[in-house]
């Protein structure tokens, strides 16, 4: 019996939430998604019944609550020991592991600047912070798929953590229309004809609760 419930917010617009969902889909974990609205006035009351400090996504697995994107996902590696986690080879492991830490702490100026909505298209020129993140974010995944030795694919070849913390970025480029070079354009495309990807792409696109961004 499945008794494991990801909380998440609106699918077009909680990058937060698009991570572990992405990362527990693509290693067969099976979970009930509850959605839970963001900016709504039932949305604090409705969070407050978990200790994630009033933030989604959250992981309720057999009692034990689990909150933050990339400790759900770690914990998902302990509890069910993933085979698509973290690159084989130790090199890449480690380079995965240091670009997982830097994504989920930096590139501040991006994420103000190219808030994730999967609906939206926008015009115009980003500042020179959040060009520099970008230019960082294309630097490491250049690393990355030039490591791997397979550039048409995943950023080590095979999914990985990296890939499913990435993921939202790759909506922030398009819904900005951000330029980028042909080798990390041929990443976001492979990374958008993902299947799985595209059911979250589907959702997000059918749900009709506009939020200011």
């Amino acid at each position: 019996m499945n008794t494991r419930t990801l909380l998440i917010g609106n699918k077009n617009y909680s990058s937060w939430s698009l991570r572990p969902w992405l990362f527990l889909r693509k290693n067969n974990i099976e979970f009930t998604e509850k959605q839970l609205w963001l900016d709504v006035p039932e949305f604090k009351p409705a969070i407050a019944q978990y200790g994630s400090g009033g933030k989604v996504p959250v992981l309720i697995d057999s009692g034990i609550e689990v909150w933050d994107s990339l400790a759900i996902i770690e914990y998902s590696i302990d509890r069910f020991g993933c085979d698509t986690c973290w690159p084989t080879d130790i090199e890449q492991r480690a380079h995965a592991r240091s670009i997982v830490c830097e994504m989920h702490s930096g590139f501040p100026a991006l994420r103000a600047e190219c808030p994730m909505d999967i609906r939206g298209r926008y015009e115009g020129s980003l500042s020179d912070a959040a060009q520099a993140d970008v230019s960082r974010i294309s630097a490491i995944w250049t690393q990355a798929l030039t490591m791997s030795g397979n550039q048409s694919r995943w950023l080590y070849g095979e999914f990985s953590v990296a890939d499913a913390m990435f993921a939202p970025v790759v909506f922030r480029l398009v819904t900005f229309g951000v330029k980028v070079a042909p080798l990390i354009q041929a990443y976001i495309n492979f990374v958008l004809a993902d299947e799985i990807l595209a059911e979250w792409v589907r959702d997000a696109t059918a749900e009709t609760r506009q939020l200011e961004i």
